[in-house]
């Protein structure tokens, strides 16, 4: 989701009348999330330039009246698949009778995906981030991993660059088929001609560390071999069952671990030693998508766990690009409460990935802002399922 490029002549607009700003600033109103109440926000150009009472807005070029709603800096999701062709609405059926989740049905995307051409795969990506985009989301963050192989993941990271902020190398989703019976070769592969090939399209190296992916020392190698070419880490951990993800995360110095869902007590000290460098993201559309146990938020943040909300939007386990459902369902089954949640999904998704100038409503931030039909951001967890985004500004244009 690329923001627009800012014009040499610039405006600015003031929104009035907000019921509840939410700035996650806690120096410019109260509590961690910075409430202010009948608050106004001036846009200039394609940045926040001033935060305040209605009261005291200062004149601009033109106004817009919020009428008491509230609002919120756009969400960040800083995890996603959405480079993909293809539909598992089939698995999906089949979970729902019973069957339980493996990784398995990645292979199936993959040879989708292997067969589309690059319009496809782009359309793909220009669709969901648009769906997104009408939810209130303003970054993303997105993946290859439905390729495996050196062309077909290039490609797909053309394609995500074009259309999202954040882009990462995922050539170790799962081991391609053609190298089942060398999973050896395929990290060379991976760590060799697929790594030179993608490392000038993406900024983050990722890796399914999982049973039925790559284990810790492939992992390692993969994550270090991106190090080396300037890739920033981050790392799928601990979704199918406990394993050394998490540890690895934090030993590599990586900006998240990204599911946590299965966290042993060694895992959640190593994330709060870390502090906050290795945020914890949690997916909860992947639990819902799967009827796996949801991560235990509560005792992330108890431990003092940086924690950021994400969809995971996929074809097979997690197939929302809904952040408000994300919220919903981490207040409801996560432990969280709705002002941590609300963070979790704006500014604790920004420093996921180790950005400053989104996920907040602050001066100098980028103009990323979604209004919603209601008084309060409490109503995202409140009334679950009901269309709340009234507009949304990205970059300081208004998209919606």
């Amino acid at each position: 989701m690329k923001p627009p490029t800012p014009t040499t002549a610039t405006t600015t607009t003031a929104i009035t009348s907000i019921g509840t700003l939410v700035t996650n600033d806690p120096s410019l109103g109260q509590g961690p999330l910075g409430l202010l109440q009948d608050a106004a926000v001036v846009i200039d150009g394609d940045r926040v330039a001033w935060v305040g009472t209605t009261s005291k807005a200062p004149a601009t070029d033109s106004r817009l009246d919020a009428g008491g709603r509230a609002l919120i800096p756009g969400f960040v999701d800083s995890h996603s698949h959405l480079v993909f062709a293809g539909d598992r609405t089939a698995e999906f059926n089949a979970r729902m009778e019973g069957r339980p989740y493996s990784a398995g049905g990645i292979r199936t995307t993959v040879a989708a995906t292997r067969a589309a051409t690059d319009a496809e795969l782009e359309a793909n990506v220009a669709r969901f981030t648009a769906e997104a985009l009408r939810q209130g989301t303003t970054t993303v963050e997105t993946k290859s991993g439905y390729g495996l192989t050196v062309e077909d993941e290039a490609r797909a990271l053309r394609a995500a660059a074009r259309h999202t902020d954040e882009v990462t190398f995922l050539g170790a989703h799962i081991v391609a088929p053609e190298y089942a019976d060398d999973p050896a070769g395929y990290v060379d592969l991976v760590t060799g001609p697929m790594l030179d090939a993608c490392a000038p399209h993406a900024r983050w190296i990722d890796v399914f560390c999982e049973r039925g992916a790559f284990d810790g020392d492939q992992a390692r190698a993969i994550l270090t071999a991106g190090a080396a070419r300037g890739l920033v880490p981050r790392l799928h951990a601990n979704q199918l069952g406990p394993g050394p993800g998490v540890r690895l995360a934090v030993e590599l110095g990586a900006a998240s671990a990204d599911h946590c869902t299965h966290l042993t007590g060694d895992d959640v000290t190593a994330l709060a030693d870390s502090a906050g460098r290795t945020v914890a993201t949690l997916l909860p559309g992947a639990e819902f998508s799967t009827r796996s146990p949801y991560p235990d938020a509560r005792r992330l943040l108890d431990a003092g766990v940086t924690v950021a909300l994400s969809t995971d939007c996929n074809p097979g386990s997690s197939f929302t690009s809904s952040m408000p459902f994300c919220v919903a369902l981490a207040v409801r089954e996560m432990g969280m409460t709705p002002d941590e949640a609300l963070w979790a999904a704006t500014a604790g998704g920004a420093r996921a990935l180790r950005r400053t100038d989104v996920g907040r409503v602050t001066p100098g931030a980028r103009a990323d802002l979604t209004l919603l039909a209601a008084p309060s951001h409490v109503h995202l967890a409140y009334r679950p399922g009901v269309p709340l985004v009234d507009a949304v500004w990205r970059a300081g244009t208004r998209a919606v």
